[in-house]
């Protein structure tokens, strides 16, 4: 087998290959990491668990099997991806946000069973974590996760090392070919690239929840450090930081008490893959004949990471589909589109 690309979506297939024998070869001339998938922020949450998708069920399952699935990934190379399912908080503005939020409590336990909850909780239980709001009141998941992305993919590199894979800046591809190459390998029919800036700070609060408010992330890392993230900005090409991550970190300040005098340690822009679906692309490659493709994993990649390794496995070593219709590939462009390289 041999995966055109280290990221995210290319490194969970090739572990996900090599730990089942097989012999993979993950090419990338720039090593682990080096677009989207090596960014800092690495919220792993769910959708509202209501109107209910088999694309929603594919993410609660990737979701529930992280643990472990991680944890062997860090028994087989002996790194630590820190990943940790410490939940989220989101603050209740209103009235009407709490309704929405004690509907989507009921569906909850509808839908997660046992295995998660979507709790209304007093603010002032995470005081100075938690942004004041009128209510008092915020949602508390116990399904979402952290993990620092660097490290996870660093953690995923060691692990198909101790498997016998490789991880080279250039090869000849043998046996099936899986192109994970994040946005350069999105055509125009496909998705389209877009550029997202995040920020690390040095506070501890590895113990508490990530916050989400108004689509800034707050994720408290196992190592002591606290992400920022991230600006969506659509007809940008270029990875340079700029004010609008300052924006950003003062968003961040103003919400987050413990934040205000926080030093910035790391300031991070890249180019994601946004599918023109907005879903993951999953499955047969539309433009190059028998050859996979595994792209589109915009914003959501670490979180479907584990499952999306797992069902590509399947679907290329043994033949076995599981991929939802709605993610699959072979649905966009023109299957008799000329090869891109």
């Amino acid at each position: 087998m041999t995966i055109l690309g280290a990221g995210i979506f290319g490194l969970s297939i090739a572990w996900a290959a090599a730990r089942r024998g097989a012999s993979v070869t993950v090419i990338d001339p720039h090593g682990p990491g080096a677009g989207a998938s090596g960014g800092i922020v690495g919220a792993l949450a769910p959708h509202a668990p209501e109107h209910w998708t088999d694309t929603k069920a594919f993410q609660l399952r990737a979701l529930l099997m992280a643990a472990p699935w991680w944890a062997e990934v860090a028994a087989a190379g002996g790194a630590d991806p820190l990943y940790a399912r410490t939940g989220r908080l989101q603050p209740i503005a209103d009235d009407a946000a709490r309704a929405r939020a004690e509907a989507r409590a009921t569906a909850a336990r509808a839908l997660w069973g046992d295995a998660a909850t979507w709790d209304i909780v007093p603010a002032d239980r995470f005081a100075r974590w938690m942004p004041s709001t009128a209510t008092g009141l915020a949602i508390y998941d116990t399904l979402s996760a952290r993990i620092a992305p660097r490290a996870a993919l660093a953690a995923l590199a060691a692990a198909i090392a101790a498997h016998g894979g490789r991880i080279v800046a250039d090869a000849p591809r043998r046996g099936a070919v899986i192109h994970a190459t994040g946005h350069a390998g999105l055509a125009p029919d496909l998705g389209q690239p877009v550029k997202g800036q995040a920020a690390l700070l040095a506070h501890d609060a590895r113990t508490l929840p990530q916050l989400y408010v108004d689509s800034l992330h707050v994720v408290p890392h196992g190592d002591g450090t606290t992400a920022i993230g991230s600006t969506t900005e659509r007809d940008r090409t270029d990875t340079g930081t700029d004010a609008q991550l300052d924006t950003l970190i003062d968003r961040a300040r103003a919400l987050c008490p413990a934040l205000a005098d926080a030093p910035v340690i790391a300031r991070w822009a890249g180019i994601r893959p946004r599918a023109n679906s907005r879903q993951p692309l999953l499955g047969p490659h539309p433009h190059h004949a028998g050859a996979f493709i595994a792209n589109g994993g915009f914003k959501i990649g670490f979180a479907l990471a584990p499952l999306v390794g797992e069902v590509m496995a399947d679907l290329v070593l043994d033949g076995d589909d599981h991929i939802p219709d709605a993610f699959r590939a072979d649905r966009m462009g023109s299957a008799t589109a000329p090869a891109r390289s």
